[in-house]
């Protein structure tokens, strides 16, 4: 499913009037018609309704929305915002529709009406600015909106909440409507998967108005990854398969006090179906981690005083793919283990103190022909750019488009709807995980999971999106069963991978 911004949309909706034919009116009512067919089965008919209309294309859908609401008997009142005199266009047509058959609207004037009434409705729908805002709320929708907001209705917003921007964030003191529930046309917009806007879309459910596929074709390769892409891309073992057909991989970390990262990281991807595994550790704590797995081969790097010295043992060649990062350290021969698997041939994945020392080694970065998996959470990726994290919440897609396609890597950029964007720049946005996923562990597990699917997936991106799915969704599972977002260990997470796989392979083999 795509993900759109502002301008990507208007020029969808642009395309499909101008150079294909369909005009606005019509795209208007099937967008009404959609909206009254996902609405009808939520609202009861004896709940008292209010449609909140204003002056833009926004306000046009409502005029449909309500007029297919009043004809199969719901129990609304229209309120149309702006003086009627600004209902021009496409929207002024559908109130001049409305008005031919003879339904009541409401003038909102001063507000004292809409004000005594407010109380009385138990379903507000919001058409009042959509994607027609820039800058501030004006009066008098900002009245509006903060009325509504004080309201106990359940807030029912078209396309996005009145108030906030397609491609995130609002301006001025005036909050965005706070929906329950929000129906976006067509496409998703970009301001859908960012914080704090999420906050404000309630459930999000995309509606379907009949745009034309290639009305798209200008608009950047971004897209949901769903659990149907996984259905779709996940394969399971041939009856001829063995350990060297699903890859064989090296996990590099560890050190004194951190010696629990790298294990953890080989647990996931073996639950991930990673064939074959070793464990470079440094030498001097390899006696404790030998004993916390059996399917592992463990083998000790040069060490000191705990870290790793820099030096490399054995032929990394042989190798499927290579993680390193977890539990590391930060000492200066942690830096020289990450500089000699950079200039390897082996797809890579670099995660935690990995990234940490990648920033001085952004030119041999640069260099490498192999693949390369960047991991990293804001605060990584703020050091990584020199900017600062409030710039990376605010311009996930934006900052995380411009970075691989500069160094050519496959970038993962974690937290809520998770981001993986590919050296040519197309991104895949992530739905899945929960707060319980916010603890220490956690994505020493993901990076696991990378490295294994990436090893077995006929692409690179379609593994690293579906271990960042499975991942996600052990934790949604983990918590609509026996947890909370409270108590979940990243333990926990790697012990729910084989039932999330399951589920996704006894789908395919039905």
């Amino acid at each position: 499913m795509r993900i759109v911004s502002g301008e990507e949309m208007y020029e969808a909706d642009r395309f499909t009037m101008e150079e294909i034919g369909l005009s606005g009116v019509l795209l208007m009512e099937n967008a009404g018609k959609a909206l009254f067919e996902a609405m009808k089965g939520r609202i009861h008919k004896n709940e008292r309704v209010a449609v909140l209309i204003g002056s833009g294309n926004n306000g046009g859908d409502g005029f449909v929305l309500a007029r297919y609401l009043k004809e199969k008997g719901y129990n609304v009142d229209v309120w149309v915002i702006p003086p009627h005199s600004k209902l021009k266009g496409d929207a002024g047509t559908h109130f001049g529709i409305y008005t031919n058959l003879s339904y009541e609207w409401n003038a909102y004037k001063d507000g004292e009406a809409f004000q005594q009434n407010l109380a009385s409705y138990t379903v507000i729908i919001d058409c009042l600015l959509g994607l027609g805002i820039s800058g501030v709320i004006r009066s008098p929708y900002d009245e509006v909106v903060q009325k509504v907001n004080r309201s106990s209705a359940t807030v029912i917003s078209v396309d996005l909440p009145s108030g906030l921007h397609a491609n995130g964030g609002f301006e001025g003191e005036c909050q965005p409507i706070r929906a329950d529930r929000t129906y976006t046309l067509q496409c998703p917009k970009l301001g859908a998967f960012l914080y704090p806007d999420a906050d404000y879309y309630g459930e999000l459910e995309v509606i379907d108005i009949g745009l034309p596929r290639n009305a798209f074709s200008k608009a950047l390769q971004r897209k949901l990854w769903l659990e149907s892409d996984v259905k779709r891309t996940l394969t399971d073992r041939t009856s001829s398969s063995h350990k060297g057909s699903h890859g064989k991989g090296l996990v590099i970390g560890g050190s004194r006090g951190m010696a629990g990262a790298p294990v953890m990281s080989t647990k996931a991807a073996y639950r991930s179906g990673a064939g074959l595994l070793q464990v470079a550790v440094p030498d001097n704590i390899l006696s404790i981690v030998t004993s916390t797995m059996l399917e592992a081969m463990f083998q000790g790097w040069s060490s000191d005083n705990g870290y790793f010295s820099g030096e490399v043992s054995g032929d990394l060649s042989e190798f499927d793919g290579i993680a390193v990062g977890p539990g590391l350290g930060r000492e200066v021969g942690c830096s020289k283990v990450v500089k000699a698997m950079l200039a390897t041939n082996v797809p890579l994945v670099l995660d935690a103190d990995a990234l940490y020392h990648l920033n001085e080694l952004k030119d041999e970065l640069k260099a490498r022909k192999s693949p390369t998996i960047l991991t990293p959470h804001p605060g990584e990726m703020a050091r990584l750019t020199g900017l600062s994290i409030q710039d990376i919440q605010s311009r996930r897609f934006e900052i995380s488009r411009s970075f691989a396609r500069e160094f050519g890597v496959y970038l993962v950029l974690k937290g809520p709807y998770t981001v993986v964007t590919t050296p040519d720049g197309s991104q895949f946005v992530n739905t899945t995980g929960n707060p319980a996923l916010a603890k220490g562990g956690s994505g020493d597990v993901l990076t696991g999971m990378v490295l294994a699917f990436v090893m077995h997936s006929q692409s690179i991106q379609e593994g690293i999106s579906n271990a960042v799915l499975v991942h996600g969704k052990a934790a949604d599972t983990l918590v609509q069963t026996a947890h909370s977002t409270l108590d979940v260990l990243a333990t926990d997470v790697i012990a729910t991978i084989p039932a999330v796989l399951h589920s996704f392979l006894e789908q395919n083999h039905g």
